[in-house]
């Protein structure tokens, strides 16, 4: 199937600026895929594409190949101390888990979240917010945290047979102190557990984007080579 893909995957668009590495040119191949079968994205992140919307993508530049998947196994994952407690200061929260809905609450939160994290790369609209989080062609949950009622999460996963992907998480600015970002990534990774789904992706990983730094901490983890084999990270 890695073979079929490939041959069937357009050139690369023109070079645009490349939102990791300041000063960088990136080039992308995309395509649309409607409703394809269980397992073909597991098969399509093994070979570094991820989705936004109805559109699966890879960068693939001329000089660079710093953008990696990155994976975590689940069975041999063990949190560090660090992640034990931000598991304990979240463990008055209420979780649900079901089809990825956009809803008026959700997209407050998600303006009030690019306001206080992104420089401006998105606007943050409804049509934004829809397109980009809740038009999918796969088997996309939406995972919501409340405190006492009070919407504070939400995160979108695509869940695949043998794999499941995180897409975006968005969550209250104003709670610094409970790490919801890292909550998101922990709680997905014992969903996983308990689904028994051997692997859950993280996205891509830019060794040169500090910003993505925090991807590494969820070890055991493996990178994406160029060659399309996983190494240890």
């Amino acid at each position: 199937m890695l073979r079929a893909i490939e041959q069937i995957v357009p050139p690369p668009g023109p070079p645009a600026a490349c939102p990791y590495l300041p000063g960088q040119r990136m080039r992308t191949q995309a395509f649309l895929l409607d409703e394809p079968q269980p397992g073909v994205y597991h098969t399509l992140m093994d070979l570094n594409f991820r989705r936004c919307g109805a559109v699966f993508y890879r960068p693939w530049c001329d000089e660079c190949r710093q953008c990696c998947q990155i994976r975590v196994p689940v069975e041999a994952f063990r949190p560090d101390r660090g992640q034990r407690r931000c598991l304990r200061r979240n463990q008055d929260l209420q979780v649900e888990m079901g089809a990825a809905v956009p809803t008026p609450d959700r997209h407050e939160l998600y303006t009030r979240y690019l306001q206080s994290r992104h420089d401006r790369q998105m606007g943050g609209s409804w049509s934004e917010f829809r397109e980009f989080l809740y038009d999918s062609p796969l088997d996309t949950r939406e995972v919501v945290f409340r405190l006492a009622g009070r919407l504070v999460s939400v995160a979108i996963l695509d869940v695949e047979p043998r794999a499941a992907s995180t897409v975006y998480c968005y969550f209250d600015p104003d709670l610094p102190e409970r790490s919801l970002g890292a909550f998101n990534i922990l709680w997905a990774v014992d969903y996983c557990r308990r689904e028994r789904i051997p692997y859950l992706y993280l996205g891509y990983y830019v060794r040169d984007c500090r910003k993505m730094n925090y991807k590494t901490r969820y070890r055991p983890c493996e990178l994406l080579s160029p060659d399309h084999t996983w190494k240890p990270v």
